[in-house]
């Protein structure tokens, strides 16, 4: 019970992260596209790798449940959730570097 629970949560957590990682390859093209700077295309082969293992991590989860070990779904969760707090940083920098104090001042 509790291992599938665990099963679960890592997709949860791997699809939050393709959609954060979506957010940030869609950024990452319209920056490209006003600036034509190379580090953006570096930024968005970054995210898509690691869109590619969400990807792949989702697919293992359905589709070869039996096949995992129980012993390692509490990593793979805590894995899958490093990697969301870590993306929803990025997210923030990326969307809204300057933070509430600027926001605030320009309205």
């Amino acid at each position: 019970m509790i291992m599938a629970l665990l099963m679960d949560i890592s997709s949860v957590v791997s699809m939050a992260n393709m959609a954060i990682l979506i957010a940030l390859l869609l950024v990452y093209a319209r920056i490209y596209i006003r600036t034509r700077a190379t580090f953006t295309v570096g930024l968005a082969v970054f995210a898509g790798m690691l869109m590619l293992h969400n990807g792949i991590a989702v697919y293992g989860y359905f589709a070869m449940a039996p096949l995992y070990s129980d012993e390692l779904l509490p990593y793979f969760a805590g894995i899958h959730a490093a990697e969301l707090i870590g993306l929803i940083a990025l997210l923030k920098v990326t969307v809204w570097p300057a933070g509430l104090k600027t926001a605030k001042a320009a309205s």
